[in-house]
């Protein structure tokens, strides 16, 4: 069995500020906010990273990104604005080695400009 923080989430044995859920995808506040708002939006299916989830089964991706377009949209953050993330790997600063997108938003941030 995967010993994995966001399974755990997934199953509420470790507690979380759930924000949105549907059959395929949970999402929850991040505990160290990096914005104004910070949610880490998860398939909850298994998968260590991006390349991974796209690898073996690309269709949770739309899942999750259907999720995020639902929950922006109807939490107004869509009007204003929001980033997604994706770390892969320890160089790429991920943590927590089940798929996972921060969406930030809430306020202007700085970076990644474009």
């Amino acid at each position: 069995m995967i010993d994995c923080l966001f399974c755990k989430i997934i199953k509420g044995e470790v507690p979380s500020e759930k924000v949105y859920e549907d059959e395929h995808v949970f999402a929850f506040k991040d505990i160290y906010p990096m914005a104004k708002e910070h949610y880490l939006f998860i398939h909850k299916e298994h998968s260590e990273n991006v390349n991974d989830i796209s690898r073996n089964d690309p269709s949770q991706l739309a899942q999750i990104f259907g999720a995020i377009e639902a929950f922006t949209k109807s939490n107004k953050l869509e009007e204003s604005g929001f980033r997604v993330v994706s770390n892969i790997g320890e160089n790429g600063g991920q943590t927590v080695f089940h798929t996972h997108f921060h969406v930030l938003g809430g306020e202007k941030l700085k970076g990644f400009g474009a």
